[in-house]
């Protein structure tokens, strides 16, 4: 499974949940989420999923009403997951944790911080 094909999974999947994504989708291994009208900025959602053990920076968007430091973005990308083992299955689950953690946090963290194990668990970082 190809870095890119991994980042057309999980695009495809916010799209179908309803995601913004600045572009529509991706050509590259980069996402970058629109979040205008969730309620949450990229800086709130960095560090909750920061709290479920995503890695996932604030970005800017094109345009963008908030200042630098708190943003109406969030980019994900793709390389690191794929190159530890993630597959598109895997890709379609995080675009679910993610929407979670942008529109019911509070009911769903105990769940993403399981299903992140999960799958990490499935893919880990070194082999003894």
């Amino acid at each position: 499974q190809g870095i890119i094909d991994n980042a057309q999974a999980l695009a495809a999947s916010f799209k179908a949940n309803n995601v913004n994504m600045v572009s529509g989708g991706t050509d590259n291994h980069l996402i970058l989420l629109d979040l205008r009208g969730t309620g949450v900025t990229g800086k709130e959602l960095e560090h909750r999923l920061d709290a479920v053990n995503i890695t996932a920076n604030k970005n800017a968007i094109p345009n963008d009403p908030e200042k630098p430091f708190v943003t109406s973005g969030i980019r994900i990308g793709t390389a690191a997951v794929t190159s530890r083992g993630f597959e598109a299955q895997d890709m379609i689950d995080i675009a679910e944790y993610i929407k979670l953690a942008a529109t019911d946090f509070e009911n769903s963290k105990d769940y993403i911080i399981e299903n992140v194990a999960r799958i990490c668990d499935k893919y880990p970082l070194y082999n003894d």
